[in-house]
């Protein structure tokens, strides 16, 4: 695969596709992106209503959104994730360990467990800590099978842009098939044509402020 390494405006890398022309994160800021959308509009807002959630993330890629994810609930005895990622492409191990997320951390201790999610079997659920379990699976979203009900989806596939399959109705579908009703999708997407999507299919927008370079974001619910 053959990627640049981009340093975004807070500091932290991104990386640059050159086949799809994208990057995997903000060039504004891939970790302050990250926090906004997912951390704060999506995890924060649903363990304000329920503590025990299972999470479904669209696009593991650098592991960001995951790593972000365990260090918001790893000291909250009472929050409890049961996280599952899929992906098509992992990125090598090589390229993660290029990454510099874990230079932004003042607690270093929590650096291993960037390393771990990306080190764990795929296909095999774990246990990070008495809390957060997760899981990685090797497939493409179009040949995953949701067996279990969702309250919380990331969904950060690449832009409609450059993966157009990925924006069809046709998952919003399965979404709607498997979303607890009380639970919700998170995405820094705002495309006029993904909103008719979905609301085409029934989904509960809310449009938000995005996060730094982009006007909008979406957090939808049925």
């Amino acid at each position: 695969m053959n990627v640049q390494f981009i340093i975004t405006k807070d500091g932290s890398h991104t990386l640059y596709l050159e086949n799809l022309d994208e990057t995997y994160h903000s060039r504004q800021g891939a970790i302050q992106e990250s926090e906004y959308v997912f951390i704060q509009q999506g995890l924060e807002y649903i363990i304000s209503k329920k503590q025990s959630i299972t999470l479904l993330e669209i696009g593991f890629g650098t592991g960001l959104n995951a790593w972000l994810t365990y260090l918001a609930v790893c000291d909250r005895p009472t929050a409890h994730i049961n996280y599952i990622t899929i992906e098509p492409f992992p990125l090598s191990m090589e390229i993660i360990r290029q990454l510099n997320f874990t230079n932004q951390l003042i607690d270093k201790k929590q650096n291993e467990v960037f390393y771990a999610l990306h080190d764990a079997n795929w296909n095999q659920s774990i246990d990070l800590n008495s809390n957060f379990s997760f899981q990685k699976i090797k497939t493409s979203w179009q040949e995953y099978t949701i067996n279990q009900k969702i309250d919380l989806i990331y969904y950060d596939a690449f832009a409609p842009s450059k993966q157009p399959e990925m924006w069809k109705i046709e998952n919003f579908k399965k979404i709607k098939n498997n979303l607890n009703p009380d639970g919700c999708l998170v995405t820094y997407c705002a495309q006029g044509a993904f909103k008719r999507a979905l609301k085409e299919l029934g989904f509960q927008i809310e449009i938000l402020p995005g996060p730094p370079g982009k006007r909008e974001m979406i957090r939808t619910s049925l």
